[in-house]
């Protein structure tokens, strides 16, 4: 058995729902009310219900579901004790309300509709109403020996992994056959990942987009052997966007290039600079897994020599040269570097006297 409550403010629509032909199995109770009929009983509950004028939602809506191995087991006589039991339990003796069972679908079940406005003025506290009506239909169930929703909502969960050996043994098919094949093309590029398609197509396995209402792509299906399967059964690695990344190309893989040593124009297609480099700047302060140590030490070597013979150059030449004439880099740093030690001596003068 399982239960709902909800504070709503359409008592009179509520009513004549439940009443209506072709929906209504039994009238089990009438609490606190001397009419029979949905209109004269809204009328009724109103006449109480005004008495509070701040209350919006002034009716209860109650539903008691029934499981089908339970119908035998109780009769119209015994549905009447659960619906007062169950108003009972939820603190409604000082309150109107109504109880009926419904046709219309395959499973039996009580439908009540009840006051939220007491005898006395007091509005029903609604504060988790729901997991309340819950907590009471667990309690009713255990003590009258009926099936509990939670406990087949669990035996449901772990029976259907078991009921089905097939798809088991289809989903350990699918997921041997994805990770064999991810092996074999992870960090391979935008390759990699259509050779990946294409083999895992070539194996009978195919993979479709899930897309919500709005048609956006949202996840992805494994089909197989007749079988379905969401990525997350198949695997963590194989989710919509966790999937692409495991063919990007990582650093170790991409092949070593010889180093330019002349300045590639910039975005706005301005000409080259004439001046020439041993190391490109985007490479300048990266150290690379394929480079080795002796190389860059050498590298470095090299800079080192040529901006000091730079160094030396300005200083002899003093103001006969300016960086402007100079297309080396190299000699433009060792200028700056010229003005920086100037400057530095001036300023200890300046603290000697």
């Amino acid at each position: 058995m399982i239960g709902k409550c909800k504070a709503i403010a359409h008592g009179s629509t509520a009513l004549g729902y439940i009443f209506r032909e072709g929906k209504l199995g039994y009238r089990l109770a009438f609490h606190n009310l001397c009419s029979r009929e949905p209109k004269t009983i809204y009328e009724e509950m109103k006449v109480v219900s005004d008495y509070n004028s701040r209350c919006r939602n002034k009716f209860l809506r109650i539903e008691i579901g029934i499981a089908p191995q339970d119908e035998k087991k109780l009769p119209v006589s015994e549905l009447m004790r659960i619906a007062h039991l169950f108003a009972k339990q939820m603190g409604l003796d000082n309150h109107q309300w109504v109880a009926v069972t419904h046709k219309d679908t395959d499973n039996r079940h009580i439908h009540i509709i009840a006051n939220r406005i007491s005898l006395y003025g007091e509005v029903y506290d609604t504060t988790f109403v729901s997991n309340r009506a819950a907590r009471v239909a667990e309690e009713i169930s255990r003590e009258k020996n009926l099936t509990i929703a939670k406990e087949v909502k669990i035996d449901k969960k772990y029976q259907n992994e078991k009921s089905n050996p097939t798809r088991e043994q289809t989903k350990k098919e699918v997921q041997q056959i994805c990770y064999s094949l991810l092996d074999k093309y992870k960090g391979t590029g935008i390759t990699g990942h259509s050779m990946f398609l294409y083999e895992l197509n070539k194996n009978g396995i195919t993979i479709e987009h899930m897309k919500n209402k709005q048609g956006k792509v949202y996840g992805l299906k494994f089909s197989f052997g007749g079988q379905s399967f969401k990525a997350s059964e198949v695997g963590r690695e194989f989710g919509y966007r966790s999937l692409q990344k495991n063919f990007e190309i990582t650093n170790k893989e991409e092949p070593k290039k010889t180093y330019r040593i002349i300045q590639e124009a910039t975005e706005k297609k301005e000409q080259p600079d004439a001046g020439y480099q041993l190391v490109p700047p985007s490479r300048s302060s990266i150290s690379r897994d394929n480079d080795t140590p002796q190389a860059q030490n050498s590298i470095g070597a090299v800079a080192d020599t040529i901006v000091g013979a730079a160094d030396d150059v300005v200083e002899g030449l003093g103001d006969l040269i300016t960086p402007s004439t100079q297309g080396n880099d190299y000699a433009e740093t060792a200028w700056q570097r010229k003005l920086r030690n100037q400057a530095n001596r001036k300023k200890k003068r300046g603290r000697g006297l």
